[in-house]
């Protein structure tokens, strides 16, 4: 088990949590990050460790002999882990808790503000769409990218951008031939209740298991997408629509800047707190060898070719 002490606390509760559920979206949920996120952490252990922890491509998913080497040791590693005093009070220093639901791509905004304030901890949560409104409300993240509507009272919600809605079909379907259809074409279509998000991917495989078709946003499309699956534009279905919320009692400085961020202001924006100094007027510094006008005079002006240029006049060609 030694060889496994050295590897950080963090990574091996996030290596537990989708070895004992088994399936890397749900855990990934469970801990309050991103798939994207849980998947490099596995793929690091195991370009440290030089062994596979997950058998490749195993559905449902397995772990192999090493992994099952490393849940043993990481439970027992986890089990006498004390919370050292230093790092609680690090949890309670400055940070900024963003949530996103599902199709929310968060990355430019996160490389931002990295570059911008790296000294300030910034966490990006995914958080399902059912529970977006109560993660803000409840104090689970500072802020999130939600997909509207949500009960605004209280809140603070910036619109930013607005989703095609699109069907997804079998990639052999008719439809597949057609850049975009209306839902009169999809009348005799099996269709899919799609009205869960956070169960897109079981959606899919419905539509790809019965032939049948769902109208999601375009970004859940995108996210699940599958070989054998395509998607087209419906014209006569209104768009979603995608806004970063927030508590108004609970607006910060750096929900502030988070915002600037999103906005695309720059680093230097008086609208930020963080540009507001850099923004003061400076007293202007005298030229030196200027000569300052005696009696509050104005300097006579400048001469041009040796002669006085006269206001309202100006010289033929």
């Amino acid at each position: 088990m030694s060889r496994f002490e050295s590897i950080d606390v963090t990574r091996l509760r996030w290596f537990a949590g989708v070895a004992e559920e088994l399936h890397f979206a749900r855990a990934a949920q469970a801990m309050g990050i991103s798939r994207q996120r849980l998947s490099r952490t596995v793929i690091e252990l195991e370009e440290e460790l030089g062994a596979k922890l997950f058998v490749p491509g195993a559905q449902p998913t397995q772990l192999t002999a090493d992994g099952e080497e490393l849940l043993t040791a990481a439970r027992e590693i986890l089990a006498n882990v004390v919370e050292e005093p230093a790092r609680a009070a690090e949890d309670e220093g400055e940070r900024l808790r963003v949530g996103f639901v599902p199709g929310v791509t968060v990355t430019k905004w996160e490389r931002i503000w990295r570059e911008r304030f790296p000294e300030l901890p910034l966490e990006m949560l995914a958080i399902p769409m059912r529970d977006q409104e109560s993660a803000l409300r409840a104090g689970v993240v500072d802020m999130a990218f939600v997909r509207l509507p949500i009960d605004r009272e209280g809140m603070s919600a910036i619109p930013l951008y607005r989703e095609l809605p699109v069907v997804v079909v079998p990639k052999d379907h008719p439809i597949s031939v057609f850049e975009q259809v209306s839902t009169l074409e999809l009348a005799d279509e099996r269709m899919q209740d799609a009205a869960d998000l956070d169960e897109a991917a079981m959606t899919m495989e419905m539509v790809a298991a019965v032939s049948g078709a769902a109208i999601v946003p375009h970004s859940i499309a995108r996210l699940h997408a599958r070989k054998d699956l395509v998607y087209r534009t419906v014209t006569d279905v209104p768009t979603t629509e995608i806004a970063l919320a927030w508590p108004q009692e609970r607006t910060t400085e750096l929900v502030e800047e988070f915002v600037g961020v999103v906005r695309g202001r720059s680093a230097r924006s008086s609208r930020s707190p963080s540009g507001q100094d850099s923004k003061k007027p400076q007293a202007k510094m005298p030229v030196r060898g200027a000569k300052k006008p005696v009696g509050g005079k104005k300097p006579a002006p400048a001469k041009r070719g040796g002669a006085v240029q006269k206001p309202g006049k100006r010289r033929g060609r």
